[in-house]
């Protein structure tokens, strides 16, 4: 399975940040397109990555 990196730049940010709307805006890209981002790589594993509540998004096992 081939993954490019933008995929996991987006990943590492959402991490970093906790926030998809903070991710998106230190990416410079809009919060819609980072969120598709987000689902096609989880789709592409056939895993969520992440667990998603009020407060923000943290990888899943954290």
């Amino acid at each position: 399975m081939d993954i490019g990196t933008r995929p996991l730049r987006y990943f590492a940010a959402v991490v970093e940040e906790g926030n998809l709307t903070r991710a998106a805006e230190r990416l410079c890209v809009s919060q819609s397109a980072l969120t598709k981002q987000v689902r096609q790589l989880e789709a592409r594993l056939g895993a969520g990555l992440f667990v998603r509540s009020r407060a923000g998004m943290a990888p899943r096992g954290r």
